[in-house]
């Protein structure tokens, strides 16, 4: 969110996306809205409609739960294509058009989507243009057993116990400082060596996109600043490439299905062993 993305968390049932999405939402004090995909789930059901006023002879907008600060879209995949669709323009442009309308959403804006990777019956496959717009798909993976073993001594909720850290405004002008983290031309033309490393590489069938340069670079400075720099480095930009072009980018040898995650991030790693460092010009 402070890089103004989007994060895709793919993983099994029961270890805490939804937890994720809530926490992260009540520590800014933002507002937030869980949207919970369905076969039936209309795109009105997510964007919102204009409903006819008997009183006043017009129509009104009742705006949808996108229209939110942190909106979770839980087991987006099980939503058809069409519904899905109804989030493209909400995370590229920010806005929703309703019947020729445009409306701006508030910001910050950012969608946490979750999906189930080992039960496929009755869901359907992100497109690639809405897989391109989430700026990083992640895992969160099982806890240790000390990790585990704490949480079994929580009697209660434990969102409830949290209190947030800092208002909309404070929020929104940390972004603004992410913006203006320095990217030298080093490390702009390594950002691009690496993407561009993607559509040559004889492993993949489909390299990243011009907009994976951008919300790689925009990724980095986000970590630069969480670690107390002004200035982004290349390790910065190897340390979120994998979770940034890891979706992104389609292995020859899983053109079918798309590849795994794994097999993907792995290429990623590979490529960033073997792109050297460009020097500024």
């Amino acid at each position: 969110m402070l890089a103004g993305g989007h994060v895709l968390i793919e993983d099994v049932p029961g270890v805490g996306k939804t937890l994720l999405a809530k926490s992260l939402a009540r520590s800014i004090r933002a507002d937030f809205r869980r949207i919970q995909f369905t076969p039936d789930l209309l795109p009105a059901d997510v964007t919102g409609l204009n409903v006819y006023n008997q009183g006043d002879g017009d129509f009104e907008f009742w705006a949808g739960p996108v229209f939110a600060n942190v909106v979770l879209a839980d087991e987006i995949n099980r939503a058809s294509p069409k519904t899905q669709s109804a989030l493209l323009e909400a995370m590229e442009e920010g806005s929703v058009t309703v019947d020729g309308v445009t409306r701006h959403l508030p910001q910050p804006f950012g969608v946490v989507a979750t999906q189930n990777p080992v039960e496929h019956e009755g869901t359907y496959p992100l497109p690639h243009a809405e897989l391109d717009r989430f700026m990083v798909k992640m895992r969160i993976g099982y806890p240790d057993e000390d990790a585990e073993t704490e949480m079994l001594r929580l009697s209660r909720d434990p969102v409830a116990d949290l209190s947030p850290v800092v208002e909309v405004e404070e929020f929104m002008e940390m972004r603004r400082l992410v913006e203006e983290v320095y990217a030298s031309e080093a490390v702009l033309r390594y950002v691009v060596s690496v993407t561009s490393a993607t559509r040559e590489h004889r492993g993949i069938n489909l390299g990243a996109s011009p907009r994976a340069s951008r919300m790689l670079l925009s990724s980095a400075r986000a970590r630069a600043a969480a670690n107390g720099r002004s200035y982004c480095a290349p390790d910065d930009v190897k340390a979120m490439a994998p979770g940034v072009l890891g979706h992104r980018i389609i292995p020859a040898a899983g053109a079918g299905d798309g590849g795994s995650s794994e097999e993907a991030e792995e290429i990623v790693r590979d490529i960033l062993s073997s792109v050297p460092v460009t020097e500024a010009v």
